[in-house]
């Protein structure tokens, strides 16, 4: 029962662990937004980075950013971001696994952007960008032109192209000048530690991300590569100053606030059980099907036919993630714990082990474990799956022992 209870719950982190938030854009902002240019002669104009604060679903929990842009003068005050994305699109699960989710750039007024939020009781952080006036005319065209229908769709991708990247995109290619990030420490972790510094709290969430990611998500970052987290984005501009082209320097934030603070967010607990613990659970349980197999001299055959469907069909999930266009979710070498290929061979096992015959698949299994721990090395395994690893590596060497002492 754990063990099925922890593959359902792989399979519902694996189609919802690498979503970031949406927030819902609403028709009526889109007028005011198109008429908003007018007044760009004017220099009552802001545009502001908005950094959202994590939340308690599991899209949400990697923050959200935005942009803000305010016209005092014709009163306009809306929220722009590239987190937009339909669920009830066709094969939308499907199509988010293989990568090719369509995200789009959606407005709404800026009052019913912090309404969002503060219903979720996520705090918003805003930073003013200090732009000259040609600066600010011309990211409001990019946005301006960005809104048009053939261009507001994306091919989404959590780690290289998402509503944080986007945003960060099209304000700094509209910046006259080179922007530098001071304070910076020589710091290059991989995505995948990146994404745990968010998850710490949600053990099963980090887990199902690991379970996904591969060989890449170890590899190390750069600066503009770490900026795909909100807050790492945001506390970069913290930082970050202009140097503009006739040698002048001036700091790329004029001014930094909190404008909603909800409060402390109350973690939801996930499954009791942290997969680690799950994982030395089953190891137990097959070290005490092994001893009464040895004392009562039976082969418990349906114990195996269990944990090798169980294993085949969570391999299904790792093996099709190797045709995804997600660059960080190939060459994943948990495959090598987790694959479809036991269960081609279940029903010629289970038929074997009833007649008392031995299968030879038990010591190619053994084989391919091995290979597993190996891997290792290049990279970093999910919780608690090099425990699964052994459990199922003393039960193919015990099954394969079994052989020779029948014979």
């Amino acid at each position: 029962m754990i063990r099925i209870r922890l593959f359902l719950i792989v399979f519902v982190v694996c189609v919802t662990s690498f979503f970031t938030n949406a927030v819902y854009a609403d028709n009526n902002a889109v007028t005011e937004y198109n008429d908003s240019t007018k007044s760009i002669d004017s220099d009552s104009i802001e545009i502001s980075l908005l950094t959202c604060s994590p939340g308690k679903e599991v899209y949400s929990h990697y923050g959200h950013t935005a942009i803000r842009y305010t016209d005092y003068t014709r009163k306009i005050d809306i929220a722009v971001n590239y987190g937009m994305f339909d669920f009830n699109k066709p094969f939308f699960i499907l199509r988010f696994i293989f990568g090719l989710t369509d995200y789009e750039m959606g407005i709404s007024p800026f009052s019913f952007f912090c309404e969002q939020y503060r219903n979720m009781g996520r705090d918003i952080i805003q930073q003013k960008l200090n732009l000259t006036l040609e600066e600010k005319h011309a990211i409001v065209a990019a946005l301006e032109n960005n809104y048009l229908p053939q261009n507001r769709v994306y091919r989404y991708n959590y780690f290289y192209d998402n509503c944080t990247t986007r945003a960060r995109d099209i304000l700094l290619d509209n910046i006259n000048g080179t922007v530098e990030y001071q304070n910076k420490l020589d710091i290059y972790p991989s995505y995948r530690k990146l994404v745990h510094q968010l998850n710490v709290d949600y053990p099963w969430a980090r887990f199902g991300n690991d379970l996904l990611l591969g060989v890449r998500a170890d590899m190390a970052t750069d600066i503009q590569q770490q900026q795909f987290l909100p807050d790492n984005l945001m506390n970069d501009f913290s930082n970050a100053v202009i140097h503009d082209k006739d040698g002048s320097t001036r700091p790329l934030i004029s001014e930094e606030s909190k404008i909603l603070v909800t409060g402390p967010q109350v973690i939801e607990s996930e499954f009791p059980l942290r997969p680690i613990t799950c994982a030395w659970i089953i190891l137990a349980l097959i070290i005490c099907v092994i001893l009464a197999e040895f004392l009562l001299k039976k082969n418990f055959w349906l114990f195996d036919t269990l944990l090798l469907v169980l294993d085949g069909l969570v391999g299904i999930i790792i093996f099709l993630m190797f045709f995804s266009e997600h660059p960080t979710t190939s060459t994943n070498l948990q495959i090598l714990l987790f694959n479809p290929l036991p269960l081609f061979f279940v029903y010629r096992v289970a038929r074997n082990a009833i007649r008392k015959r031995q299968d030879n698949f038990w010591f190619f299994a053994a084989c391919v474990l091995i290979l597993f721990f190996i891997g290792g090395i290049f990279q970093d395994y999910a919780e608690g799956t090099c425990i699964l690893a052994l459990s199922l590596l003393l039960r193919c060497i015990w099954n394969f022992i079994r052989k020779y002492r029948n014979d």
